[in-house]
């Protein structure tokens, strides 16, 4: 998608230049509906560093990618979005954070048949990191979705599974495969990922010490055979008032990345 036709979808929109990582990127994103935030980052955060190129399926605005695209320098990037106006705005952040060089777009429906993704320019068993944020409804985080874009907040398992079907797809022998969701949702996420993965890992994350997880990150490996490891959970805030713990107050001030 070229810039002109991303300004086309841009100008229809009431947009928010939202700063993340500290200011190091600043991205535009809807004033309304869904927007990225912490999950983006701490998805992004979390790519192996020693990674050379990275899927992002679903990318939305491009924020995953971003993310770890500032944090490797070495590191290229293939966005997919299926949304029109989404995806012109990603192309948009994607040249004003300066990363046309190292970074592509392609408009496509993940769920579409292996044969389309591929005319479009998806590669299979290419990318060293897959990464997905896939769309659900939090009430807690804003007003719920217009009817016209429900199908695009919320999904059902056999449409999640498709999706990581797609991840395997695209995935290189030994590449890993990152997903971040909504706690409830990791039945349905270790259902598909056993079906297709080894050496899965699960990283419960909570909002303070004592609560219950609202968020997974799932991450499995092509082609591995290595047992699941459940890891202990990580609580985002401190236990008083709205700050952030250390570790995760580095990450989304772009200090550091999601060791795990």
């Amino acid at each position: 998608m070229s810039l002109d036709h991303a300004s086309h979808f841009v100008k229809q929109q009431s947009l928010t230049r939202d700063a993340f990582l500290g200011g190091r990127l600043i991205v535009s994103q809807p004033g309304n509906g869904f927007r990225a935030g912490l999950d983006s980052v701490l998805l992004g955060a979390s790519v192996n560093p020693g990674s050379a190129t990275l899927l992002d399926l679903g990318a939305g605005v491009g924020t995953a990618a971003l993310v770890a695209l500032a944090h490797n320098e070495r590191l290229t990037a293939t966005l997919v979005e299926a949304d029109a106006e989404m995806a012109a705005l990603a192309a948009l952040n994607i040249s004003a954070n300066g990363f046309a060089e190292r970074a592509e777009l392609l408009t496509l429906d993940v769920t579409a048949k292996s044969a389309l993704r591929a005319a479009a320019g998806l590669r299979a068993d290419h990318y060293a990191s897959v990464i997905a944020n896939p769309p659900f409804f939090d009430p807690r985080q804003g007003t719920a979705p217009s009817a016209g874009r429900a199908a695009a907040r919320h999904m059902q398992a056999e449409v999640l599974d498709l999706w990581i079907k797609a991840a395997a797809t695209s995935a290189a022998p030994g590449g890993e495969i990152i997903f971040i969701h909504a706690a409830a949702a990791l039945p349905p996420l270790l259902r598909a990922f056993g079906a297709r993965f080894g050496g899965i890992t699960i990283l419960p994350l909570i909002p303070r010490e004592g609560q219950p997880a609202n968020r997974v990150l799932v991450r499995g490996i092509k082609g591995s055979r290595a047992p699941l490891t459940l890891l202990a959970s990580r609580a985002l805030h401190e236990p008083a008032g709205r700050g952030f713990r250390p570790e995760f107050d580095a990450i989304f001030r772009g200090d550091a990345r999601l060791g795990w």
